[in-house]
């Protein structure tokens, strides 16, 4: 079973191994896709489910992406790194789902924004405690779907600011903000969590 919180780093193949696996799949090798598959799965589920917020269609969802991966390799041109395009391929066919079902898709967190956000170093350091770790992934699930998705790939998936901005089509300060506003949102939840613990 996916545990989204467990320590799954999707660290690319150095670029020379990473072109020889495309080129077997597209010589027909099927195991080195199987390969790829097992390499970017967490990535991809991870995405899926932060956007989609349910269970029920992540399976078929990330089948789907993984279909158009192995569609779309051939154009695959290294510009981007191979995890910043599978994200990105993921994060536009769970959107796409949402918008077939006609459900809410983009909401926005529109109070006002104080000077307080949590670092990254306060995140780490929290996502250590497992109790912490564990609310902490129930908050992360009840944000809007575009703090979720940012701070997932910031923060869980390690993807820097541009990458996000390739991967989902927000601009930089878009997602900064995003990120900014969910760190804060977080942050002040936690402190409450932390406070009544110590009661």
């Amino acid at each position: 079973m996916f545990i989204f919180l467990s320590p799954l780093r999707s660290a690319d193949l150095p670029m020379l191994e990473e072109k020889t696996l495309i080129n077997k799949i597209l010589k027909g090798d099927l195991h080195s896709f199987k390969t790829l598959i097992e390499r970017y799965e967490n990535l991809v589920f991870c995405v899926i489910r932060r956007l989609l917020n349910k269970t029920e269609d992540v399976e078929d969802i990330a089948q789907e992406v993984f279909i158009k991966v192995h569609q779309n390799l051939a154009r695959f041109n290294f510009q981007a790194k191979l995890s910043t395009w599978i994200a990105q391929i993921a994060y536009n066919t769970a959107l796409n789902h949402l918008k077939k079902l006609n459900r809410e898709s983009l909401t926005f967190y529109t109070k006002p924004v104080k000077d307080i956000f949590l670092s990254a170093e306060d995140l780490d350091q929290m996502l250590v405690k497992s109790d912490v770790a564990a609310y902490l992934d129930k908050l992360i699930a009840q944000l809007p779907e575009q703090y979720r998705i940012v701070i997932t790939l910031y923060h869980l998936k390690e993807f820097s600011y541009e990458e996000i901005e390739t991967i989902t089509g927000m601009p930089g300060g878009t997602v900064k903000s995003y990120l900014f506003r969910a760190r804060k949102m977080l942050k002040e939840k936690l402190a409450q969590y932390l406070k009544n613990e110590q009661l």
